[in-house]
């Protein structure tokens, strides 16, 4: 009587080994197969390098441009023209002026003058 014993045993051991292996490959799977997040960004949470398109959501535009456009005398139109330019690029330079080769859109769009409309 102790070899059937013995047999159903090892038989429910190795059932358990199998579930075990299973359960873990399932985790691990689960969390390899997701894509980088960035904790509460609010565009898809897709990670962005700092300053790429993409790297702002539109909700953050307000605060980025209010940075960019701090050292500026004219303020007014400074932050018309940031806002305008991060909505459709979703992207602000950093710093208050310069570096708008960090966003090709942001630095690409111009006026009907020919002249950089982002500031």
């Amino acid at each position: 009587m102790d070899v059937p014993y013995a047999r159903d045993r090892s038989a429910r051991q190795y059932i358990y080994a199998g579930k075990k292996t299973e359960f873990l490959t399932r985790i691990t799977l689960h969390f390899c197969s997701k894509p980088a997040e960035v904790s509460g960004s609010t565009n898809g949470g897709f990670y962005r390098p700092v300053g790429a398109e993409g790297s702002v959501s539109i909700e953050e535009c307000p605060q980025k441009c209010d940075y960019r456009c701090s050292a500026t005398k004219r303020q007014e139109p400074c932050l018309k023209y940031c806002n305008v330019c991060c909505q459709k690029c979703l992207c602000v330079p950093s710093g208050t002026s310069g570096n708008k080769e960090e966003c090709p859109c942001y630095n690409n769009l111009k006026s009907s003058q020919g002249n950089s409309k982002c500031p």
